[in-house]
């Protein structure tokens, strides 16, 4: 290979690197100078994207206003409030009328309501004394919206109380006796619950007067807080209206963008430094109110510089593709023969990859088997513990349960023997009340074996609508002999009703035999030891709960009562998995199975199950 060569094909190396360098720095020209359009583009629509939030609060607050602008002349239409103007000087007339104002205000949530005469001078209000709640002097209304009432409108008007500081918003209508204004009623409203409405969003909203002072906020430390400074000309008929106290206002300071129409970004500084909202406004014209709603604008700009970056990477993962590509290319051209080469090694190892992809989905495809086999496996010996333990729970029975047998066998051989006896004498009619006692007997006993075969079968896995009732009285009847063996007796509140709950007979009758053993072996040392079986209804629930006397659960026996293999009785008494497969089952079931101590008593073991509706009912009858 010629040196001119080599020279050619080093020149051709390093071409596609210039030409990739030249790329990104173009590319990052480009995102240096769109990144401030990306900002205004995601502002304007987190802009645009608050206007239903807007919306919504204007309309809140456009219902508010209107809810409260017709009270002022339903008032002043009441016969009494005419009376007492013609005759305002009657004490007899001004009681009945304060006794009125202060009832309707007590009845509507007004802060006051006020009746004045036609030279604004106040005659009668719901309060025994004003406090200056309308900023009075003398007893006379400075507000401005008197000179529109005494004009013949309908004064509307937000002010700040000038000595309880409480902010309000005034209703006023005029009183018309021959087509003449005799006086004025006026209703004061707070509008604390205004601002209740605005608070609680992600966004700020803040409600501005003609002046663009703050007075209402769902942040506290913006109100009276004003957005323009104010002049001397704008302080003077604050001042003169007393609708704020001036020492009370401050500046905000902040600096705005207009992003479009009613849309502007606002930098605001509050003293822990500068932060940025993006902000929309709408107009209630008939109150003069500016409605603001404020989003961070740290979220829109943060998307755009992420967007911005993304662009960047992308541009990247292009300009590095191409160059992968270029140089692919390059060496193809350089050695065809070594690229046929890689392709016929690249294949081979797809074909190692695709037979290791094989094998581990083979491996994946096992895992899975041998997990459902487990899990099977692991459903089985749950079952077969569930039957251990009412097998053993039985062979624990046995003793009390033999002598329930053996006393009812002892008395029907005695009938027996007796009957034959009768028979002998002639005597029919006792020989058949012996038959008849041996019957009962024979039932008792035949009432035990049911039960206890019922007990001993393998449950359903399915749940169906269980009558409570029904399962109570056979585990009681099962734990009757145990009990009496015991000395225990057992207090039974049985339901007025017959609950019916989701779940299944046999398996639940394990677990309130197993709760009713378990409380006879934490009162062994009780001298008269008592069992309380409660049950417990709602509308979607049914709680059976089990109280012993006897001496309760530990702190640290009450956290890990349910664990496996967990028991504080003595070695060789138990295996301590009586209350974990109860625990389970309740489970499967879809209910609860918990355990505190009870007040007064021992243990408490609740039993809180779902409530089969009829529905449920109508599915089991089928």
């Amino acid at each position: 290979m010629s040196e001119a060569h080599l020279v050619k094909l080093r020149g051709e190396r390093r071409r596609p690197f210039v030409y990739i360098g030249v790329f990104l720095f173009a590319i990052a020209i480009c995102v240096l100078v769109f990144t401030p359009v990306l900002e205004r583009y995601f502002l304007l629509q987190t802009g645009r994207g608050q206007a239903v939030t807007l919306r919504l609060a204007v309309d809140s607050l456009r219902l508010t206003l209107d809810r409260y602008s017709r009270i002022p002349a339903l008032i002043a239409a009441r016969p009494a409030i005419a009376a007492f103007l013609q005759d305002p000087q009657s004490a007899t007339l001004k009681a009945d009328t304060e006794k009125l104002l202060s009832e309707t205000a007590t009845a509507l949530g007004a802060k006051g309501v006020y009746l004045e005469d036609a030279n604004g001078q106040i005659l009668a209000s719901s309060s025994s004394r004003f406090d200056d709640p309308l900023g009075a002097v003398a007893d006379r209304f400075y507000r401005p919206y008197f000179d529109r009432v005494v004009a013949g409108g309908i004064g509307q008007y937000f002010a700040l109380a000038t000595t309880s500081g409480e902010s309000g918003y005034f209703y006023a209508t005029p009183v018309r006796s021959k087509g003449r204004i005799k006086g004025i009623v006026a209703v004061r409203f707070s509008v604390n619950q205004f601002e209740a409405n605005l608070r609680g969003g992600a966004s700020e909203i803040i409600v501005r007067d003609s002046n663009d002072i703050v007075f209402i906020s769902s942040r506290d430390d913006w109100n009276l807080r004003s957005f323009t400074a104010l002049d001397e000309d704008a302080q003077n008929v604050i001042a003169a209206a007393r609708q704020y106290p001036l020492e009370l206002l401050r500046d905000l300071p902040n600096r705005r963008t207009e992003l479009e129409r009613n849309i502007e970004l606002f930098e605001i500084n509050d003293g822990r430094g500068a932060t940025g909202f993006v902000t929309s406004t709408s107009l209630i014209a008939r109150a003069g109110w500016r409605v603001t709603i404020l989003s961070p604008a740290s979220e829109a700009r943060a998307l755009a510089r992420l967007t911005a970056i993304g662009i960047f990477l992308f541009a990247l993962l292009i300009a590095a593709i191409t160059l992968l590509i270029w140089q692919r290319q390059a060496r193809m051209r350089e050695r065809f023969d070594e690229q046929r080469e890689a392709k016929r090694s690249l294949e081979i190892r797809v074909e190692q990859r695709t037979q290791e992809l094989n094998e581990s989905n083979r491996q994946l495809v096992e895992e899975i088997e041998e997990r459902k086999a487990t899990e099977k496996q692991l459903r089985q010996t749950q079952t077969e513990l569930i039957q251990a333990g009412k097998l053993a729970a039985l062979g624990q029975m046995s003793a009390a349960i033999s002598h329930e047998f053996n006393q009812p066998l002892a008395a029907t051989k005695a009938y027996a023997e007796n009957a034959v006896a009768f028979l002998d004498r002639n005597r029919d009619d006792d020989a058949r009340s012996n038959v008849s006692r041996i019957v009962s007997m024979v039932d008792r006993m035949s009432s035990i074996a049911k039960h206890l075969r019922n007990f001993a079968r393998r449950p359903q896995e399915k749940t169906k609508p269980v009558s409570v009732s029904s399962v109570l009285s056979s585990a009681i009847e099962l734990m009757q002999p145990q009990l009496t063996k015991n000395g225990a007796e057992l207090l039974f509140s049985k339901p007025p009703d017959d609950p019916w709950v989701i779940g299944g007979d046999i398996r639940l009758q394990q677990v309130v035999i197993n709760l009713m053993r378990n409380a006879l072996d934490a009162m062994t040392e009780t001298a008269a030891p008592k069992i309380y079986l409660n049950v417990e209804t709602e509308d979607e629930t049914v709680r059976i709960v089990v109280i012993d006397d006897g001496t309760g659960l530990p702190d640290e026996v009450e956290k890990q009562v349910f664990d496996p293999f967990f028991s504080t009785k003595d070695p060789g008494q138990g295996m301590g998995l009586g209350l974990s497969i109860s625990y389970n089952i309740i489970k499967d079931f879809g209910g609860r199975l918990s355990a505190e101590n009870a007040s007064g008593h021992g243990a408490k073991f609740t039993i809180e199950l779902l409530r089969a509706n009829s529905s449920d009912m109508k599915d089991a009858a089928e």
